[in-house]
């Protein structure tokens, strides 16, 4: 909360400046407080309920700055803001923060309307008092005392806020209009003005570009959902457009799907009569296209962690399905355990299209480690990409390709396991190399130089096999590349070993010297070491080592064995003299 009030206090100095116009009229920059607003209070990691809690609490700072309260604290009095009012910028913030206020509600409603339908409803009414709030402010603004900047944006804004509501209530044809006036406005301003506010407002056009489309698609227009695919490759139609959007292509893949009815795989011919399957062999094409020609990297990881999303579902109701199948060949009399069905089939379709779909993915990122990794590092407190990165990259490609070869009814084609265990080869020479490269770099130039070899020997092996098969693999990476920078780094290795031989020879004293003698045992040797003067210095050995010191000596008592000692009979035959008169003048004191 002190962070808060921190960045409320910053914001609202700044909002003071941007509140005052050049030409002596009141001004606000509407779009470029919201927009900051939002970045710092919660909408850069979507927590609207943050934000809205924001809004509140400047609302009540503003009104206690202005002395514009509503009552006390035992009754409200609504008061309302006139154009006899304004005669400071931040009346003007203080309807903006209600529209805002208003929105941010609306959109966390519309979050949590995915499990509760019912809030659907609230959303609506949130919505539409946001747009009345904007048509006060667009009010406001028609002032004479108010700048035409404001006016334009306070236009805008209520364009986007009433385009926004119609577009939840599925008015197409009137939400396009209120955006088409909103992004009209925008690029005007956006041609005014300087740089920095010429990209805000070129921001919002593209935020609203997709809406649009959508809206157009709706009322008719077929092309627009060409440029709705487009939108998805650039990674356009983010936040409320991306759920329309992909619901929308799924739509359109539905009635499609009515006409597929089966699909030839590996010299087979499938039935597919699953819905949720059809859906996707028919999108599959589209994905594929989509990734290569995406050339952002984070567009098309999305994509890639899209189709596999899509993937792993058609493939858990395909094995709903074999389940249900399974249970009906107990209960029948013939069962044929040899014959793969064509349902087991479609399933083992769908698995290869998953681990290749991985290999592609893992591949892909490989490319731009790869590519990172040549790179020179600018910043070195950063840690940047190591070959250890691109050698677990590897791994689960090996992975997955080691889990092509034991799908379910291909044991048997032998075309098939050839071009896997190619492609094992080939990332595995891959792997080895960057396994090297790790070598290389912790100079253990004998291992790397073996591993080098080994990479050499797997690319031989691929070229000489894949020369034996007819048919030519597409998809299969070039191992000439990788000969050929093996060869490269193999005479840069070499060379690198000798010089470290050298340097090695010529200083003897740090490092074939060094050694962990403690300061006092050696005072008559010179040596720089600048461990003597950190926080360990080794001056002295501590504990001291045990030193052996003269034993005491022990004693033992061997002589008793040899004494004779003097007879004591006589002394015994004096005591048992006496006998029992003896024993009673004792007792009675008579012979004392």
């Amino acid at each position: 909360m002190a962070s808060d009030k921190q960045n409320d206090a910053k914001l609202s100095s700044t909002d003071e400046n941007k509140g005052k116009s050049s030409d002596g009229g009141l001004g606000l920059e509407i779009l470029q407080i919201i927009k900051e607003s939002q970045q710092q209070h919660g909408l850069r990691h979507g927590d609207y309920q943050r934000y809205r809690g924001y809004c509140s609490r400047r609302l009540r700072r503003l009104r206690k700055t202005l002395g514009f309260r509503m009552g006390n604290r035992h009754k409200f009095i609504g008061k309302k803001i006139t154009v006899e009012m304004l005669s400071d910028s931040r009346y003007l913030l203080l309807v903006l923060m209600e529209a805002e206020r208003a929105w941010s509600y609306a959109m966390q409603l519309k979050q949590e309307a995915n499990t509760e339908p019912r809030k659907r409803f609230h959303l609506l009414a949130r919505l539409r008092k946001a747009a009345k709030h904007s048509e006060k402010l667009e009010k406001l603004c028609e002032s004479p005392r108010v700048d035409a900047k404001t006016k334009l944006e306070a236009q805008a804004y209520t364009a986007y806020l009433t385009g926004m509501v119609e577009f939840e209530l599925q008015e197409w044809k009137l939400a396009m209009e209120a955006f088409n006036k909103c992004k009209t406005i925008y690029e005007k301003l956006a041609s005014a003005f300087t740089e920095e506010l010429a990209v805000l407002y070129r921001q919002r056009v593209d935020e609203i570009s997709p809406n649009i489309r959508y809206c157009a698609y709706n009322i008719g227009d077929q092309n627009a959902i060409n440029d709705l695919m487009q939108m998805r490759l650039t990674g356009g139609g983010g936040g409320m457009m991306a759920e329309k959007l992909e619901a929308l292509i799924t739509q359109a893949r539905t009635k499609q799907a009515a006409t597929m009815s089966e699909v030839e795989w590996r010299g087979r011919t499938v039935p597919v009569k699953i819905d949720k399957a059809r859906i996707f062999l028919l999108g599959l094409a589209d994905n594929e296209a989509a990734i290569a020609q995406t050339a952002n990297e984070e567009t098309k990881e999305h994509l890639y962690e899209t189709l596999l999303a899509e993937c792993r579902d058609t493939i858990q109701a395909v094995r709903e399905e074999l389940k249900s199948e399974a249970k009906q060949r107990e209960r029948g009399s013939e069962v044929d355990s040899n014959k793969v069905s064509n349902l087991q089939f479609l399933h083992s379709y769908l698995t290869y299209i998953k681990l290749c779909t991985l290999v592609k993915r893992n591949e892909s990122m490989a490319h731009t480690l790869q590519a990172k990794l040549k790179e020179p590092e600018v910043d070195e407190s950063k840690r940047g990409p190591r070959p250890q990165d691109l050698i677990r990259l590897y791994d689960i490609i090996l992975q997955s390709l080691a889990e092509l070869s034991t799908l379910q009814g291909l044991e048997d084609d032998h075309t098939f396991q050839k071009e896997v265990s190619l492609k094992t080869l080939v990332y595995k020479a891959n792997r080895c190399f960057f396994i090297a490269q790790s070598y290389v770099l912790v100079k253990k130039w004998s291992e790397a130089l073996v591993l080098y070899e080994r990479v050499l020997k797997y690319a031989t092996e691929v070229q000489s096999k894949t020369k034996n098969l007819n048919n030519s693999l597409k998809d299969l990476p070039d191992v000439q590349e990788l000969i050929a920078e093996v060869n490269a780094e193999k005479y840069s290795l070499q060379a690198a070993a000798i010089l470290d031989t050298d340097e090695t020879a010529e200083v003897p004293s740090q490092q074939q010297v060094k050694d962990n003698t403690p300061l006092c045992n050696r005072l008559e040797t010179f040596r720089l070491e600048p461990a003597l003067v950190g926080k360990q210095p080794n001056l002295v050995q501590f504990p001291p080592d045990f030193q052996p010191i003269p034993c005491k000596p022990l004693f033992f008592d061997l002589a008793l064995n040899h004494v004779a000692f003097p007879p004591l009979d006589d002394k015994v035959e004096q005591k048992g003299k006496g006998g029992l008169t003896g024993y009673i003048k004792g007792i009675f004191g008579f012979g004392s």
